[in-house]
């Protein structure tokens, strides 16, 4: 059998792990594993998948980044991106399986719809694709932003300032959650739950009340400037594909200025930006990436296609590649009143 596998959208640490799971089980069990270079690029323009031999993924456990290489890819522009992709499975591979977050699992449902025979893993930094508590990248991003707030309160507490920190987090706030309650931050600010820059002031001028002479305010790059008395940017692309990236629009330094302006604090701001995507994954990310990935091999070999491994407590289940497509997993309420209860 032909596997084929690629890696879309952006690249997240612990897609190393999956390739190497998916490959070695293939080789063990005389199968050919295909990769594809560059995502649904790799399929919609010129073919661009080569066999895989055992030098290829030896040792890429711990190894940042991917080694078929990744683009975001519009397959509907040009048009018929998407019977290209069909064409290229139907003449190079037995069966395709595709590591991404939601833009890629909607493509692969629509080619399981008309006869691919498609597995997707779950990948995305944010966290955020539904039906699943496990993406492939989000243990390390978080620990990443967990890491800098350490290393920012120590400045920030000797210089008596107000550090901003702006996280990834297109549509949700899981990084900035999670990493900002394991870096002990004072405030986050998430999609999911808005704040008003009024209500930013008070919580900082409680902390001076109390005695804190700094604070350590987390944002995730996609919250609404509107709600924080700014003007959307106009264009913003929330897959990553045209408009305006959702780092340009400047959240962190745009609440950085705002505190400034509202009231008498010396502010910082720090963009962790793609430190979260780059480096060695973490521990977790390699272990679950590695199970996600045999997983998804499982269900290749047994031709049960348009599913996609995901994770539930410490169980792996098959589910359709439908129900994780078409919305976002948000962060729970008591998960976000969990971390901001520790100012």
């Amino acid at each position: 059998m032909r596997i084929g596998v690629l890696t879309a959208g952006g690249d997240a640490p612990g897609l190393n792990a999956a390739i190497r799971a998916i490959g070695q089980l293939a080789l063990r069990d005389g199968h050919d594993i295909i990769g594809v270079q560059n995502g649904w690029a790799g399929l919609a323009a010129e073919y661009a998948g080569a066999p895989l031999a055992p030098r290829d993924i030896a040792g890429i456990v711990g190894q940042g980044g991917t080694i078929l290489g990744t683009a975001r890819y519009n397959l509907d522009d040009p048009a018929g991106g998407r019977d290209r992709v069909l064409a290229a499975i139907d003449e190079h591979l037995d069966a395709l399986i595709a590591i991404g977050g939601d833009g890629t699992q909607s493509i692969s449902h629509w080619l399981s719809e008309r006869g691919a025979p498609i597995v997707g893993v779950p990948k995305t930094l944010d966290n955020d694709l539904l039906g699943t508590d496990y993406c492939i990248g989000f243990d390390t991003a978080a620990g990443i932003v967990a890491e800098g707030l350490d290393r920012l309160h120590t400045t920030a507490a000797s210089h008596h300032r107000v550090m901003v920190v702006e996280t990834m987090g297109r549509a949700t706030g899981w990084v900035a959650t999670v990493g900002g309650l394991a870096g002990n931050a004072d405030l986050v600010i998430i999609p999911e739950f808005p704040l008003t820059m009024d209500q930013v002031m008070d919580h900082l001028a409680s902390r001076r009340r109390r005695g804190y002479g700094y604070s350590i305010v987390v944002v995730a790059e996609g919250v609404n400037l509107e709600t924080l008395g700014g003007h959307e940017v106009n264009g913003v692309s929330k897959e990553g594909i045209g408009g305006v990236r959702l780092a340009t629009r400047g959240v962190g330094n745009f609440v950085a200025s705002r505190i400034e302006e509202l009231g008498n604090y010396e502010v910082r701001t720090t963009v962790l930006g793609h430190l979260q995507r780059g480096g060695a994954p973490s521990s977790y990310d390699r272990w679950w990436a590695t199970r996600v990935g045999a997983a998804a091999y499982d269900a290749v070999v047994s031709a049960t296609f348009g599913v996609i491994p995901v994770v539930h407590g410490n169980d792996i289940r098959l589910k359709p590649l439908a129900s994780v497509t078409g919305g976002q997993r948000q962060v729970p309420r008591d998960l976000y009143e969990l971390a901001t209860a520790f100012d």
